[in-house]
């Protein structure tokens, strides 16, 4: 996986999700770990990493009633976030997903809310690029295609060991 360096649009995306995740504590009724869920799946998250978001005037208000009006309104889950641990996981989030030219489904596919959740006092005052490389790094996902070839074909190697077997 290769990242490119992230832009103003970029950031701005990544501010507004920020805020709409950090909004979330206070605007819905359902669990962190629900509203984060419900919003990589929903319309606004793809307009998002289509790039459509940006010919909006949407803020962050407007996400949040916009993933109630596309899942309708849940208090399911009791667990929420602090405001700083929202905060960031919406930036990585966005991050993530920007600069590796990645749909919001398939970050939210490699890291959980969860696991960022729990990376977040060691990670949070770091560059956002060089944490999503740790966490990339601590979870085996390889970063470039070279690496990524190495990864397929070991697997490979070993599948062939167990078939010989």
């Amino acid at each position: 996986m290769k990242s490119s360096k992230i832009d103003r649009d970029g950031l701005l995306l990544c501010d507004i999700q920020s805020k709409a995740f950090e909004l979330s504590l206070s605007s819905v009724n359902c669990s962190s770990e629900i509203f984060i869920r419900r919003f990589m799946y929903s319309e606004v998250a793809s307009q998002m990493d289509n790039l459509s978001f940006l010919d909006t005037n949407l803020q962050a208000k407007d996400i949040i009633d916009s993933i109630d009006s596309q899942f309708g309104r849940t208090d399911y889950g009791s667990v929420k976030y602090s405001a700083n641990e929202m905060h960031w996981i919406g930036y990585i989030y966005r991050y993530f997903a920007y600069s590796y030219k990645k749909s919001s489904i398939q970050v939210f596919r490699i890291v959980k809310p969860k696991e960022l959740r729990g990376l977040y006092l060691s990670y949070h005052t770091m560059d956002p690029s060089k944490a999503i490389e740790r966490i990339l790094e601590a979870k085996g996902v390889a970063l470039d295609e070279e690496s990524e070839l190495q990864r397929q074909f070991e697997i490979l190697k070993r599948i062939r060991n167990l078939q010989k077997s």
